[in-house]
């Protein structure tokens, strides 16, 4: 089958970054489905591992954690799925990546695909939905139908997990959601999306909340930069105020967060398929309450710009413009 992969940790304008390879079919294990993929999203996360994990020897590692397509069959244990079912998922960490014809996927953390959006457009939406999904509602605590009164501050409304983050955030609760962004484009996007106000995070935040007439805040999702951002984010929290996060930091000095007794969330949203909790198969479900508020058109698909056909070309430019921090929304890829 075609894939796209790497054999070493290269920069992205390395020819070799990301090349086209030619791997064995995968078959499913008990509980998988062999899903035949028709479309794919790029992540941070991808560009993150190919900088930093090389693969053994002689091994081409497959990256990509997005994926719609169509499945082909099922391990004997599946219940959920039948061959041709439409799915969308965003796989697991500890597994081979998405950007190949053939995929397999645990059915717990996968659902039906949105009908109301083509592939390409469904792609851009599961991994950063299940991440918005459970840092909003279990990380930070909030409650469906509740947080009114109180304001949440999403530093990087204009990514990938932002964009969904606003959404679900306006859609699924009563809070205020303050979104920040640093050009003119990235900040239509976001009042676009829902937010209420859009402030400036290459200024103090601090400073521009209180110049919005906002001031101090209950809870952050810090998406970005956070290390950078530290400092600002303690200044805008009230006492008692909660932080969750979902960036790598080289050091981060939480002993600024006593004072103010805020409590710092971590979100991986790979930690479920990772260490196989037992409630996994909630990233299935939630992946299906959000397939059914974008048919409900509550929620939109979050893909910015389409970058062509899965190859090692067209990903490269991917990876590239994720790593300049200028991406809007999410770069997505179809066919092979």
């Amino acid at each position: 089958m075609k894939a796209v992969g790497y054999h070493q940790s290269l920069p992205i304008d390395h020819p070799e970054a990301l090349i086209d390879v030619t791997l064995p079919e995968p078959a499913p294990g008990e509980r998988d489905l062999l899903v035949r993929v028709k479309a794919v999203s790029v992540n941070p996360v991808d560009t993150k591992i190919r900088r930093n994990r090389a693969p053994a020897n002689g091994h081409a590692e497959v990256l990509g954690w997005d994926a719609v397509g169509t499945v082909e069959r099922v391990g004997s244990g599946v219940t959920r799925f039948a061959p041709g079912d439409r799915v969308y998922y965003a796989g697991a960490i500890n597994r081979p990546g998405t950007n190949s014809e053939l995929h397999v996927v645990d059915e717990r953390i996968v659902a039906l695909a949105p009908r109301s959006l083509d592939d390409s457009q469904a792609a851009a939406l599961p991994l950063t939905a299940i991440t918005a999904y459970e840092l909003l509602f279990d990380r930070l605590g909030v409650e469906q139908g509740g947080g009114t009164g109180k304001t949440l501050l999403v530093i990087g409304g204009a990514g990938g997990v932002g964009s969904i983050l606003i959404q679900l955030a306006r859609q699924l609760t009563g809070l205020r959601v303050v979104a920040t962004a640093s050009r003119p484009e990235t900040r239509q996007w976001c009042l676009d999306l829902g937010a209420h106000a859009v402030i400036d995070h290459s200024r103090p935040l601090a400073a521009e909340l209180a110049d919005a007439g906002i001031g101090p805040v209950e809870l952050v999702a810090a998406l970005t930069q956070t290390e950078a951002h530290f400092a600002q984010i303690v200044e805008s929290l009230k006492p008692f105020g909660r932080l969750a996060v979902i960036d790598d930091m080289a050091q981060l000095d939480v002993v600024k967060l006593k004072t103010k007794s805020i409590s710092l969330h971590w979100e991986l949203m790979f930690t479920r398929s990772l260490f196989e909790t037992p409630d996994m198969a909630e990233q299935g479900r939630l992946l299906a309450e959000v397939a059914d508020l974008v048919d409900a058109g509550r929620i939109r698909t979050t893909a910015g710009a389409h970058f062509g056909a899965i190859t090692a070309g067209n990903l490269r430019r991917a990876h590239a413009l994720l790593e300049s921090g200028k991406a809007q929304g999410k770069v997505v890829l179809a066919g092979f």
